[in-house]
């Protein structure tokens, strides 16, 4: 497979919360549909209307070789703030790091600096404040050279905490505990 040209913002997050997981679902294509990702389809696609703010705007970067959609951008008196939607009660690290790589690209597409973004979680019903750091933007650009280097001849190792295999959604192709096996003997 030829060097990626353009990492799909979501491909962030997905590497960061384990680099064999956005193995499979990039050069394999195997993604199944657990009850996680069942829902969070579903509570993305069910979101009202409301003035200020416009949904699932789709930005693309060559400089950055990233594109993606942003779930929801805000204009707050004149500023520009994206808005990531998460269906559990916490956020993570990869999470900002999507919600940085959203700002950066916004901030290409419209030509202004923007500082700030929002997580929304489903499960509390509540927004934080990101602050959209040098250091969440060097992530940002740290993980899509790493993702782009990726190739299908050589799979990441495993995931350094077992229990994210729990909720995932291509844990029947990784099968972490008996790949373990094997790949040890």
């Amino acid at each position: 497979m030829d060097e990626i040209e353009y990492v799909n913002i979501s491909d962030l997050n997905q590497f960061l919360y384990c680099p064999r997981r956005l193995y499979y679902l990039m050069f394999y294509q195997t993604q199944e549909i657990n009850v996680h990702l069942a829902d969070g389809r579903g509570l993305h696609a069910y979101q009202g209307r409301r003035g200020g703010w416009y949904r699932e705007v789709y930005v693309k970067s060559d400089r950055l070789h990233l594109h993606g959609r942003v779930d929801l951008v805000e204009q707050d008196n004149g500023v520009t703030v994206p808005v990531e939607r998460k269906r559990g009660t916490s956020y993570y690290e990869n999470d900002l790091v999507q919600l940085a790589a959203y700002a950066m690209l916004l901030e290409e597409h419209l030509g202004e600096r923007i500082t700030t973004g929002y997580l929304y979680l489903y499960g509390t019903n509540t927004r934080h404040p990101v602050e959209i750091t040098d250091s969440l933007r060097l992530k940002v650009v740290e993980t899509v050279d790493a993702i782009r280097s990726m190739h299908v001849s050589s799979i990441p190792g495993f995931c350094d905490n077992p229990r994210k295999c729990a909720k995932c959604s291509v844990f029947v192709y990784c099968m972490p505990y008996e790949a373990r096996i094997l790949e040890e003997a």
